[in-house]
């Protein structure tokens, strides 16, 4: 069964809904039947690259919503509360947020070496605990190679357009499924969950899904096969 995640680098609560899934699946009984496929989606494809200096979130994100500075530093302490509760830690004060398309292009990457859940894990750490610059190639570099990854592949990767096509083609099937917001589960291509659920309810969706899907659709016949460790060898009709 494969669950694909969309979700950005920059995006706090995709941070807390990785946490709530793994900790979801934790408690999966057949946890090693379960692939996990985290997606592409950018929530500003147009972000500037990202400040060498230091930014005030605070300001950032109430000129975003159109509030005031001191409810934006009300939603920052929620989110940092919340994601304390996860056991994460969230610095708003060292985010450096910009331009996450080749973070993306380095996921793809790590997918197809099998260590995307480690360079997903990593990049939203150093993101928010820190100060990644999302969109700075030596950054990203560096938080690759650590989770694994060849760093002459890695730079080859940045240097080069290589797995766009693959972060365009996420970002097309979330439009095709209506995800205008992150995180969003898909599980076994049948059932979707908006935003950082509750572990509980990831778990019942797994749950679920695993218990309703088909039955494997055995054809009788009795053609040849090996039983027991033994091969039975039909006669030759003569």
């Amino acid at each position: 069964m494969r669950i694909d995640i969309w979700s950005d680098v920059v995006c706090p609560w995709c941070y807390v809904g990785k946490r709530r899934l793994e900790a979801a699946l934790a408690r999966f009984a057949p946890r090693d039947a379960v692939e996990v496929v985290w997606r592409s989606f950018e929530l500003d494809p147009s972000a500037p690259p990202s400040p060498d200096g230091r930014i005030d979130y605070a300001q950032r994100l109430a000129a975003k919503y159109g509030t005031s500075v001191a409810d934006a530093r009300a939603m920052i302490e929620n989110m940092t509360g919340v994601a304390a509760a996860d056991g994460l830690e969230l610095r708003f004060d060292l985010l450096r947020p910009g331009n996450t398309f080749d973070a993306h292009r380095l996921l793809h990457l790590a997918l197809r070496r099998g260590v995307q859940d480690d360079v997903k894990e990593r990049l939203d750490r150093a993101t928010f605990r820190d100060g990644l610059r999302v969109s700075h190639h030596d950054d990203l570099a560096q938080v690759a190679v650590d989770a694994g990854l060849d760093e002459g592949e890695v730079r080859a990767v940045l240097a080069s357009d290589r797995f766009a096509g693959e972060v365009r083609a996420d970002e097309r099937r979330a439009r095709a499924y209506g995800i205008s917001a992150v995180p969003f589960f898909v599980v076994d291509g049948r059932y979707g969950v908006a935003g950082a659920q509750p572990s509980d309810l990831l778990l019942e969706v797994l749950t679920r899904a695993w218990d309703e899907r088909a039955p494997l659709d055995v054809r009788p016949g009795s053609a040849p096969a090996c039983d027991d460790g033994s091969c039975a060898v039909p006669e030759r009709s003569s």
